[in-house]
């Protein structure tokens, strides 16, 4: 079965679906759907042997209801122009979903990564900063990039710095990007936010007990078989904290094959072998799959495609057997798998709602860079001495004297705290929304996907209405 549309086509198809459920003008819906603006840079890089190459790089602003836009940067040789516009559309009614006042955008230069030098990298990332500055793409209240796939806090830190070299506002000018490194004024919790954002999205979802019931599961994650697509940051970091939430990794799928072991795979000695290795074939404590694809059509309650899009489309989607799928990557999904897997039985916990811990947590670090102070730094110490106080309390009404590792535990919430416990509040809102959603137009009829898009085309369409753009 051939499913011929291109991702932009297939995530307008999605809010086409959604916009039904609404009764919005048809030039306001065009509107939010609409790609603001994209742009292609073509530049020229010396590489270290004296040649010159051309490179390709793009990036789509899809909404400005909201600013600044925001939206990472991704290397890859899949980078192309429809990539970007719909991953930028993604991003509007993912930041929608979660409240997050941004609008989307996206990013991307056209290359493999492991084909290039440090030096040439950077080279390529100052240039490709200078292009977007040239042609107003990036600034604090414009549009704010962050890391994506095949880039990280290093190419941040390249692109925050040729951004103060050129700009005049050096104030807010560490507010231009955001995933920097916490020396240069990134925020703690930024590298793990997607991955644990997933867990939490899963934790919620899976407290109830009749959706449980839905798909033949007991309430609450603990227990449960995962096995996850794409062992980068967002999966490595999603395994981790599955983990620690008592669910069972039992499978970890990457591009050159994947592992599996039903009783569970030590996430981090997994991670340990792949960094001194570059791979995870011939772990030695798993089976091993030449076929990474094989991987996703094992028994597991827990499916989580964590790499890039189109991964479950109609060919394998029947032999799927997974009751949720949590997209924690942008479109693994295709439309037509999507409806094979509804059919099925299955819960699938959408991307725009699942992948948005990025970028909750890179509004955090957008915030802190243009309040200049550290989340935490103001109220911490007081907190922690009304904490004591009431263990001094405590200890003079029962008598009980706390032990010194006891009273260690108390302490005011430092920024990683604030930031968790924000990410945290994030995603259970965002998810009781959907429910709420798919409670008022039938469980039946919309799904969490489309109950996710209706959510952000009422939040944007209200945004444009306070603009006074439409009535």
């Amino acid at each position: 079965m051939v499913e011929s549309l291109s991702f932009f086509q297939k995530v307008n198809e999605n809010f086409d679906k959604a916009a039904k459920f609404t009764d919005y003008p048809k030039g306001l819906l065009e509107q939010i759907k609409i790609c603001n603006s994209s742009c292609h840079f073509t530049f020229p890089i010396k590489r270290d042997d004296g040649t010159i190459e051309t490179i390709h790089g793009w990036r789509a602003e899809h909404s400005h209801h909201n600013l600044p836009t925001k939206g990472g940067i991704r290397y890859s040789t899949l980078v192309n122009e429809d990539e970007i516009m719909a991953l930028a559309a993604l991003m509007t009614y993912k930041c929608a979903v979660v409240d997050i006042p941004f609008g989307g955008a996206k990013g991307g230069i056209q290359l493999n990564r492991n084909e290039y030098t440090d030096s040439e990298l950077e080279r390529i990332t100052r240039r490709f900063t200078y292009e977007l500055i040239q042609k107003n793409y990036i600034g604090p209240g414009i549009d704010v990039p962050a890391p994506d796939f095949g880039t990280s806090e290093i190419e941040m830190a390249w692109i925050f710095d040729t951004y103060l070299t050129m700009s005049p506002d050096k104030l807010d000018a560490i507010a231009c990007v955001t995933g920097k490194p916490i020396k240069q004024n990134g925020i703690q919790g930024r590298k793990e936010a997607t991955g644990r954002g997933v867990v939490f999205g899963l934790e919620e979802a899976c407290s109830f007990e009749d959706d449980m019931k839905q798909v033949g599961l007991d309430p609450g994650i603990r227990g449960k078989t995962v096995i996850v697509q794409g062992f980068g940051n967002v999966g490595y970091h999603a395994s981790k904290y599955l983990t620690e939430t008592d669910a069972i990794v039992i499978g970890i799928a990457e591009i050159d094959g994947a592992i599996y072991h039903p009783k569970g795979i030590d996430i981090e000695k997994a991670s340990t072998f792949r960094n001194e290795t570059g791979s995870i074939r011939h772990y030695p404590d798993a089976t091993f799959f030449e076929n990474p694809n094989d991987s996703l059509e094992l028994e597991c309650d827990i499916l989580i495609p964590a790499a890039l899009e189109n991964q479950i489309t109609a060919a394998n989607a029947p032999r799927i057997k997974a009751r949720i799928i949590g997209e924690a990557a942008n479109g693994p999904t295709t439309a037509k798998a999507h409806e094979i897997l509804q059919q099925r039985g299955a819960l699938i916990i959408p991307d725009t709602y699942l992948n948005a811990g990025g970028v909750t947590v890179s509004y955090f670090e957008w915030l802190r860079n243009l309040s200049h102070v550290g989340f935490g730094r103001l109220a911490r110490r007081y907190e922690e001495s009304a904490y004591n106080a009431m263990l001094h309390f405590i200890e003079q009404a029962t008598g009980y004297q706390l032990s010194d590792e006891e009273r260690g535990h108390v302490h005011g919430a430092n920024e990683t705290d604030i930031v968790n416990s924000g990410l945290q509040d994030t995603m259970v809102n965002a998810y009781q929304e959907i429910r709420e959603t798919r409670a008022k137009y039938g469980r039946e009829v919309v799904d969490c996907r489309t109950a996710a898009f209706i959510n952000a085309i009422h939040k944007i369409a209200q945004s444009y209405m306070q603009l006074g753009i439409f009535p």
